[in-house]
């Protein structure tokens, strides 16, 4: 049984069809005072139970999702497992300085005391180098650099791929291997949250060659921003963003394409505009590995 706590989307429909699953019904709002009420409708009995919610902007209704886990919990369920294909709470992996909240560890305490497993999709693993690292459960980080690469076969074969920062290797180099096409890694420099600068040290791309910007994460966007306004100035004017996370604060997205993006694309971990990868085959499979189904 399917449970989607903030509304239906196309990948948790997606999901639920694959897995030939139930949709559970149930009801939540808020009191005039803000807190949540949830009741649910669904016979969850010796049923194996998933969530499955995008934890982006997470703090609007944590609380909300520990309560429905909760109940579920209460009412019978066999397991209850997490679907999330975005993870927050990921970056915030060492401490800076005295007396930050390491939040990876404690938002990966609490993920652990209320669900049985946990399937996400590229988590932004930089300083962990797995997520058993912080999470006991059962889990699973799952990689879109094959779908990635499928759609740059199909649409773009004759691109050349460019990471816009060292961070960003990671993905570039997986989703050009694949695609069999040129990538590059630029070199950005930071001098605060919204200031950045962004140069290239080897770029082997022709003035008329499609160049697409690839990495995990599009949040602020004024990495992609900056990268793109350096590859108008070389001449270039086929720019593609291709991302596994449309976070798009601040509707960057619109910027990205009013300041020379061709197109912007995304998966459909986050509900948005560009969500042209579907990652509904790739999650069912892991659910189904999950539950035993699957060897």
């Amino acid at each position: 049984m399917v449970f989607e706590l903030n509304g239906e989307t196309d990948l948790g429909k997606g999901i639920t069809q694959s897995l030939n699953a139930i949709v559970g019904d149930f009801d939540t709002r808020q009191f005039p005072d803000g807190e949540t009420y949830i009741n649910v409708h669904s016979d969850v009995k010796d049923k194996e139970v998933i969530i499955i919610i995008t934890l982006l902007e997470v703090d609007n209704f944590f609380l909300k999702l520990v309560f429905l886990s909760q109940t579920l919990m209460e009412l019978g369920a066999k397991r209850i497992g997490l679907v999330a294909p975005y993870l927050s709470y990921m970056r915030q992996d060492i401490k800076f300085h005295q007396g930050e909240a390491l939040t990876s560890r404690i938002f990966a305490n609490l993920i652990n005391q209320h669900f049985d497993w946990l399937v996400t999709v590229d988590p932004h693993l930089h300083r962990y180098s797995t997520l058993n690292e912080i999470y006991r459960i059962p889990n699973a980080a799952l990689h879109a650099k094959d779908l990635l690469s499928d759609w740059i076969k199909k649409h773009l074969p004759n691109a050349y791929l460019i990471g816009p920062d060292e961070e960003s290797e990671q993905w570039v180099k997986a989703v050009a291997f694949n695609a069999d096409v040129m990538f590059s890694v630029a070199k950005k420099e930071r001098y605060g949250d919204r200031n950045v600068k962004v140069t290239f040290k080897q770029l082997m791309a022709l003035p008329n060659q499609p160049v697409v910007l690839v990495d995990d994460i599009i949040s602020s966007g004024h990495t992609m921003l900056e990268a793109i306004g350096s590859l108008k100035q070389l001449g270039f004017e086929k720019i593609y963003c291709l991302a596994i996370h449309g976070i798009f604060a601040n509707q960057i997205d619109r910027t990205l394409i009013n300041e020379g993006a061709t197109e912007i694309i995304t998966t459909n971990s986050i509900e948005n505009s560009s969500k042209s990868i579907d990652l509904s085959e790739l999650i069912s499979n892991e659910i189904q590995r999950q539950l035993g189904d699957i060897k």
